[in-house]
């Protein structure tokens, strides 16, 4: 197998690293590290006493985990598209076609999507061996967590990459791969917080366990996706494989999608055979119609099955076990949305630029209301119906608490966050649907709407995280948590929330109202003001966003093509 002279290793390390945003990320990732560390240093003027071992490791682990959580989140969106882009342009074929060995192909794929990543991970290592002089954190254990990450991130890489062998489009790739990531990057977060008191266990886990579990999935999924490649079922018209609905409904296992039935036509509506009625949105009907998925209802099924089980343990854990640990759950499926909402619409406008059909559509008599609420339902339907798979445990929880008399204090907070999630999700699609409408390209309408997802909704946990964690008295920390309203995980953290039978060591910061053998626990009146924030500032950007969407149609900036 050629990894040297992989020839489609060095035609893709010399395509992307010598764009300018390699550098530009890279630039911005060093700069912030270097920032966290500076600002978190002890000084004369802040009383932070690293000198033990479990203080001391607070800045290393926020800084490994924080590394860890961005692998896990970015290591799809370069993965993910390195086969089934080749699908998409139509070269896939060329490229079976050639004499490269299918385990060169895959190789050479997975080591240059992870490239940018393994630039960042060890362009940081110099800033966190700043940190062994503190004390208390060994340079073994710093390097038994970059092992644990490295291995981390080619598993990521490398479902990634599966995922894109078995679809044809980038978006069905990465909606099954942050599927399957997320739960593991979850599970991995968990368990290096819960073994930070066994320090001597943990780093023989992270030098053993983890790598040898990494490395056995990993070279499974290389097989698979190597034998795929050799005799590749999807092979002919230009790498589409070509679906019988009915023979697929009939091979299939789970869940069968019949497109003509209710509730299924919702999801995924059957082709139309007939006449369009009078007084019907032509855009939004075409756009449901249409088959986003690109291999038939596989990446359908495949997602709603994969969540139904990935819910039923979280289920069990969250209703049943750690119910005071519900917002966490709320927070895994808002998450959820935000990366596989952008998908499904940041191509809703720029795909028609692409393809050279966005002056036909405005020569229409189609109105640019009809075009943008078309096109923003179409989108939505997907992602928050796929992101409703994963909220069901949540959907029960109120069920049962209408049934139990002891659980109704909970039901507000319960319809708050189902309140959340519908905002997320219409959010999310907003947003895309905004930078596809000024952006020219899909892949800069989607870089772009994560760039400021994460600004709005991530950056202001982070800082209120920092502030509170090394500046707890300084004033400007009462400012940055303010400013946290703006994300839906901060206004799911604090809602009140009814549990049983859960004790709170901190009073001064939680009002305790006894019922019997259960408690209601809540933030002050003040940190209610959260989600009263969030639902204010979500409502006003969404409606500024669309308006700022009809007023770009009416005036075509930078619409039509010709004006590129």
């Amino acid at each position: 197998m050629q990894f040297f002279s992989n020839p489609v290793l060095q035609r893709e390390l010399l395509v992307n690293l010598r764009k300018p945003r390699a550098f530009g990320l890279l630039l911005v990732y060093q700069v912030l590290l270097a920032a966290v560390v500076y600002f978190a240093w002890p000084t004369e003027n802040v009383r932070l006493d690293l000198s033990d071992a479990g203080a001391s490791s607070v800045l290393v682990d926020l800084v490994f985990l924080g590394q860890y959580i961005l692998a896990a989140l970015m290591a799809p969106s370069f993965a993910a598209g390195s086969i089934a882009g080749e699908k998409e342009r139509m070269t896939y074929e060329m490229l079976l076609a050639s004499p490269i060995r299918p385990e060169s192909i895959v190789m050479g794929k997975l080591v240059a999507a992870l490239t940018h990543l393994a630039v960042l991970i060890f362009a940081s290592l110099p800033i966190v061996m700043l940190c062994l002089p503190l004390g208390g954190v060994s340079f073994y254990e710093v390097l038994a967590a970059y092992l644990a990450l490295i291995a981390s991130v080619i598993t990521f890489g490398m479902i990634s990459v599966a995922a894109g062998s078995f679809f044809s489009r980038t978006s069905s790739a990465l909606v099954v791969s942050y599927l399957m990531i997320l739960p593991l990057a979850l599970a991995g977060v968990l368990f290096w917080g819960s073994m930070s008191e066994f320090g001597e266990m943990r780093l023989n886990m992270a030098i053993t366990v983890i790598p040898g579990f990494a490395a056995a999935v990993s070279i499974v999924l290389f097989y698979i996706c190597s034998s795929r490649m050799l005799y590749p079922p999807d092979f002919g018209s230009e790498g589409k494989e070509v679906i019988d609905i009915e023979d697929e409904n009939k091979n299939a296992i789970g869940v069968v999608i019949v497109r003509d039935q209710f509730p299924d036509r919702l999801l995924a509506p059957p082709s139309r055979e007939t006449l369009m009625p009078d007084g019907i949105n032509p855009v939004y009907d075409k756009e449901m119609r249409s088959e986003i998925f690109g291999q038939g209802t596989l990446m359908l099924r495949l997602a709603i099955q994969v969540s139904m089980i990935l819910a039923l343990p979280l289920m069990a854990y969250f209703l049943f076990i750690a119910r005071q640990l519900t917002p966490w759950y709320v927070s895994y499926v808002i998450l959820f949305n935000l990366l596989i909402g952008p998908v499904f619409s940041a191509g809703s406008v720029t795909s028609e630029r692409e393809r050279q059909t966005l002056d036909l559509l405005l020569t229409t008599s189609i109105t640019p209301w009809q075009i943008l609420w078309g096109k923003l339902l179409s989108g939505l339907r997907v992602s928050s119906v796929l992101t409703l798979f994963l909220l069901w445990p949540l959907l029960i929880a109120i069920t049962l608490g209408l049934l139990s008399p002891d659980a109704w204090q909970s039901m507000p907070t319960m319809l708050s966050y189902l309140v959340i999630y519908v905002l997320t999700c219409v959010t999310t699609s907003m947003l895309a649907l905004f930078f596809s409408t000024v952006c020219k390209k899909t892949s800069t309408s989607l870089l772009v709407t994560y760039s400021v997802i994460l600004l709005l909704y991530v950056a202001p946990l982070a800082a209120n995280f920092f502030a509170e964690t090394y500046y707890p008295a300084a004033p400007a920390t009462q400012v940055v948590k303010t400013m946290s309203a703006t994300s839906p995980f901060a206004a799911a953290h604090n809602l009140p929330l009814y549990v049983d039978d859960y004790s709170v060591d901190n009073e001064s910061r939680w009002q305790v109202a006894t019922a019997g053998e259960a408690s209601l626990l809540h933030y002050p009146v003040k940190d209610l003001v959260h989600f009263g924030c969030y639902l204010s500032f979500t409502v006003v950007l969404n409606l500024a966003l669309f308006a700022a969407m009809i007023f770009t149609f009416n005036s075509r900036w930078r619409i039509a093509s010709s004006s590129n």
